[in-house]
């Protein structure tokens, strides 16, 4: 199923891609696999798969040791600052960057671990109170100019969710006003270059807006069950 579920897929935003005049080999696809085991991460792995994405730090941890080291790990969900030396050490990106507090903490972790840690703001672009995010533009500047001066610190892009809504006219929206924030700061000399945005339910409105880097988990793993 998972071997279909990819290939469907990657055909789909190779469509896309194609249709709107994008180069599919820019697109990274990120293969959410949040309450699926190491077992479905390696069924992915072995069809070719090697960037995959986790909301918490405990499956992150527990996966990490089962999965080849030539994965790449998106750490995408909201990161407490006391769950950050869980994920610094595993994480090539942490696409929820959304305090200054974090980034600190996050710079201090790499610098032990001699690392550097490609990160992205994690943006606000929607009214839904479950969202996660930044919404200043004076805090967001903050934190991209931190993260500019650190050197155990990369800022790639940015990141977002989209409203939970059938409207793709309030998705779509979601989608440009991150894209145009990343031009905003691109214009003041931060060269970023990585969009993430688009889920199984919108990344086709996400690619016409932009989005380098797709989180796609139900339609390649399946609905997840949350009752266990």
């Amino acid at each position: 199923m998972i071997k279909e579920n990819l290939n469907r897929v990657r055909e789909e935003i190779a469509e896309k891609c194609i249709k709107i005049g994008r180069n599919p080999a820019e697109i990274t696809l990120i293969a959410v696999s949040k309450t699926y085991g190491y077992e479905s991460v390696l069924k992915a792995v072995n069809c070719g798969q090697k960037d995959f994405g986790e909301n918490w730090a405990q499956e992150l941890v527990e996966k990490y040791d089962f999965v080849p080291k030539d994965v790449s790990w998106h750490f995408i969900g909201h990161l407490q600052t006391n769950k950050a030396k869980y994920v610094v050490p595993r994480a090539e990106f942490i696409h929820s960057v959304d305090k200054l507090k974090l980034a600190e903490e996050i710079a201090k972790i790499a610098q032990k671990q001699n690392k550097l840690q490609k990160i992205l703001l994690e943006i606000k672009t929607s009214e839904e109170a479950t969202k996660h995010g930044l919404t200043s533009e004076k805090e967001i500047e903050e934190i991209a100019g931190f993260c500019k001066e650190n050197p155990n610190i990369n800022l790639v892009g940015l990141m977002t969710m989209a409203p939970f809504t059938d409207d793709e006219k309030k998705v779509s929206q979601s989608f440009v006003q991150l894209r145009l924030l990343k031009d905003q700061l691109n214009g003041k000399g931060f060269g970023l270059k990585e969009l993430s945005m688009g889920m199984t339910g919108d990344f086709e409105l996400a690619l016409e807006e932009g989005a380098t880097m797709l989180r796609i988990g139900t339609a390649i793993f399946g609905t997840r069950n949350y009752s266990t």
